[in-house]
């Protein structure tokens, strides 16, 4: 998840080395971490011709991810031995049913969901469709995902406020009730040449808490405001708070339109011209597809991936997080789907639709490339 704080600067250099104690992966490892013992064409990375999976890239910046730390990555068989919803165990804050002796997450906890809340307006001047949004995570993880009622944000007078209706009490019945409107103040930090504002991440954090339904698996903010997590950042992208399940994430700087000041958080400038609106909106929803998925991954319990190019990647910056790909690779698609136990060519049949639909061209080149290797592999699910 892209984080930048005042003393950081992209370099220019072609080529810059791992992190101290990163080594990349070879080939015997990378097969070894899919733990595809079956041989199954759906965890398979093909050859280097067929062009599915590339290693991951060196750093190129000095910001860039690898360059800054040393993942030891997450295999297959980790997963299976690590990840809390796949325990017998019920996850210690979760208040739904549960099966210990089922086999998946949707068989252990089956009434559960995952939760978007829609913080401040999702409408056609931000471009996102929130929709949108909840339509490809549930094709994408193959869980319910479930839209909320959102939070308003209102900015007057250099204060952000949060509010929402508090409903009447169910149980009053008889009595005269109404709902409430809430309005808190939020930290939050402005500058008024820009006329530009962020919100401070860490009282987000507290009220979606508070707010996480007794059936969620998960439950994720999602705004169109900057957010900062201390004074010293230019912006962060979100945070989560993973023992509680809830995170927030912002599509602010998703714009293709904006470009960023690496100094000043308050550095925004817009250009429309040269942009097309459609080609604009294409934009903004695969990034924000690509970050809400990403980040819906950890609260599933998938680390950063170091074995090839993958949506699992972690990121230094902006640039490096809109250069990954969409897709997971065979490490990170095993763990999916053995944590969820969908049909893996049922999905590619469906977020084909979903790029197809939304223009999205490379991405559903790449599903249909996929879909005919598997069709004349042999040793498929």
């Amino acid at each position: 998840m892209p984080k930048l704080n005042k003393k950081s600067s992209v370099s220019k250099k072609r080529h810059v080395p791992y992190a101290k104690g990163f080594t990349p992966p070879t080939n015997r490892i990378q097969l070894t971490a899919i733990g595809n013992d079956q041989n199954l064409a759906e965890f398979s990375p093909g050859s280097d011709d067929d062009g599915f999976f590339s290693p991951v890239p060196q750093p190129s910046d000095i910001d860039d991810w690898l360059a800054q730390y040393c993942e030891e990555g997450q295999t297959y068989r980790q997963f299976c031995r690590e990840c809390p919803w796949l325990s017998t165990r019920k996850w210690v804050y979760t208040k739904q049913k549960f099966n210990s002796k089922g086999n998946t997450i949707l068989e252990k906890y089956p009434e559960g969901k995952i939760y978007l809340l829609p913080l401040g307006k999702f409408d056609s001047d931000h471009c996102v469709d929130f929709n949108h949004l909840q339509e490809f995570s549930q094709i994408y993880l193959g869980i319910d995902v479930v839209s909320m009622p959102g939070i308003k944000l209102d900015i007057t007078n250099n204060a952000v406020s949060w509010i929402e209706d508090s409903l009447p009490d169910e149980s009053a019945r008889g009595q005269r009730t109404s709902s409430r409107i809430k309005k808190q103040t939020l930290n939050a930090r402005f500058n008024s040449k820009p006329k530009h504002y962020q919100i401070r991440v860490d009282e987000v954090l507290l009220k979606l808490k508070r707010k996480i339904p007794d059936d969620a698996l998960c439950m994720i903010g999602l705004t169109m405001s900057d957010l900062y997590g201390d004074e010293t950042d230019l912006f962060v992208a979100g945070m989560a708070a993973g023992k509680h399940r809830v995170a927030i994430f912002s599509f602010s700087r998703y714009d293709p339109t904006l470009t960023f000041d690496i100094g000043d958080w308050y550095g925004i400038k817009q250009d429309l011209n040269g942009i097309h609106c459609e080609e604009r909106k294409r934009i903004i929803l695969q990034r924000s597809c690509k970050l809400l998925v990403h980040e819906i991954g950890h609260l599933l319990g998938i680390d950063h991936c170091i074995y090839y190019d993958c949506c699992m990647n972690g990121s230094g910056h902006l640039r490096e997080d809109f250069s990954q790909p969409i897709h997971l690779c065979p490490v990170d698609l095993h763990k999916l789907q053995t944590l969820v136990g969908f049909d893996i060519r049922e999905r590619y049949q469906k977020l084909l639709v979903f790029y197809e639909k939304h223009e999205m061209c490379d991405e559903a080149e790449w599903v249909r490339k996929r879909l005919q290797y598997l069709d004349t592999s042999k040793g498929s699910l």
